[in-house]
């Protein structure tokens, strides 16, 4: 299934053709939904080998001989240089970018623009690990991606750190850009969105060196996977925040 902002980036290009197609942080989902367009050539950009081989695997031989999948970091200025496309989509880009290249998001937007030729789609999303929880759901949201950032950071990782919609926007500006549209979608996470994240902060407890602290975060884990399940029995899933789609072009 195409997922509902994907679909909505689809509204926007408003039948115009895609032509050359960067996904300039390529998941196995945005993969998926690009090789299934009508593209004149797509290139996908991931830092992550083993990522790569998932992405790979996913679409199979849906890959032409023109479409390509590479291994790269954007700090690295040779990475596509000089190269256009017609649209660059970046999605959780900038969140993601944190894992491998630390306080780097500024500087992202502004190493893409020269790529862009027609159109930057931005998917990203707000915050949940910082700010106010206005009911259980959100404080359990909340504290399932503390616990995982903690495993993370004690494993010796570097955990994702979203931007909201508006901070996007001013970089956008600052980059030189000009935003044609800005929505935001409300969040539904449900028992499997709960599993996901709390299996990667137990696959990090091994890689904890104090044991005993790796033991009592065990048990919460568990605990909060037994409230995140509740809680989406009670109220049909865990209504907490929202992702959004941001188009630009280049000013």
């Amino acid at each position: 299934m195409v997922s509902g902002l994907f679909r909505h980036i689809e509204q926007l290009q408003d039948g115009t053709p895609w032509g050359a197609v960067l996904d300039a942080g390529v998941g196995v989902n945005s993969a998926e939904w690009m090789t299934a367009l009508t593209t004149s050539r797509w290139t996908a950009v991931t830092a992550a080998p083993g990522h790569a081989r998932q992405v790979r695997e996913a679409v199979g031989g849906r890959m032409r001989e023109q479409d390509r999948l590479l291994v790269g970091n954007w700090m690295d200025p040779g990475l596509l240089a000089g190269e256009v496309y017609d649209v660059v989509l970046a999605d959780y880009l900038i969140g993601a970018v944190e894992g491998f290249s630390p306080y780097f998001q500024e500087d992202l937007l502004r190493r893409l623009k020269p790529m862009v030729g027609r159109r930057l789609y931005i998917t990203g999303l707000d915050p949940y690990v910082v700010g106010e929880v206005p009911d259980a759901a959100a404080r359990c949201v909340r504290e399932i991606g503390r616990v995982r950032d903690v495993c993370l950071l004690l494993a010796d990782e570097t955990p994702y750190r979203e931007f909201p919609a508006e901070w996007v926007r001013d970089r956008l500006d600052e980059a030189g850009f000009r935003v044609l549209s800005a929505r935001r979608f409300p969040n539904r996470y449900r028992g499997r969105w709960v599993d996901g994240q709390l299996n990667m902060a137990l696959r990090r407890l091994p890689k904890i060196p104090d044991q005993v602290l790796a033991r009592a975060l065990a048990d919460r884990i568990e605990a909060l996977r037994e409230e995140g399940h509740r809680l989406d029995r009670e109220g049909d899933g865990l209504h907490v925040g929202f992702d959004y789609v941001i188009a630009a072009e280049p000013a």
